[in-house]
């Protein structure tokens, strides 16, 4: 066999999608975790905290959700002044249902920020000592 590199394209979009229309089947709302500092992210900078911001991507929360080999993005109303949403996937660094927090934190691919290079979101990149009560966890979905 030829000792040839095979360049794949990123998993994330695959596993994006597919995480999503999980959670939606279980009857949970999905919530994504953006990288807000990623070169092409367009979100309502006044709800960025920490260079993070957490979204609701529920079909009742948004409209016309496309999740892209490339990018994320749909229209959605935040404090009702519409807005159209533009994430490339790079930039998403979890997914997980609201009610449970299953679902997957990303970035060990090329060119994906790092969980755990000192971010702090709902519950992505804390420790587990840390972890308050009552709220959503994350977990590797393997």
């Amino acid at each position: 066999m030829p000792d040839k590199t095979i360049t794949m394209t990123s998993s994330r979009p695959y596993l994006v999608r597919s995480l999503n229309e999980w959670i939606l089947d279980n009857d949970c709302t999905p919530y994504i975790v953006v990288d807000a500092g990623v070169q092409g992210v367009q979100v309502p900078t006044e709800h960025v905290a920490n260079g993070q911001i957490v979204l609701n991507i529920s079909p009742g929360a948004v409209r016309s959700l496309v999740i892209g080999n490339g990018a994320l993005e749909f229209s959605a109303r935040f404090g009702g002044v519409p807005m159209q949403v533009f994430i490339p996937l790079q930039a998403v660094m979890a997914i997980y249902a609201k009610e449970n927090g299953e679902g997957m934190v990303f970035g060990s691919e090329p060119g994906s920020p790092d969980p755990e290079g000192g971010s702090d979101s709902e519950s992505a990149g804390r420790r587990s000592d840390e972890r308050p009560s009552g709220r959503p966890t994350l977990k590797v979905v393997k």
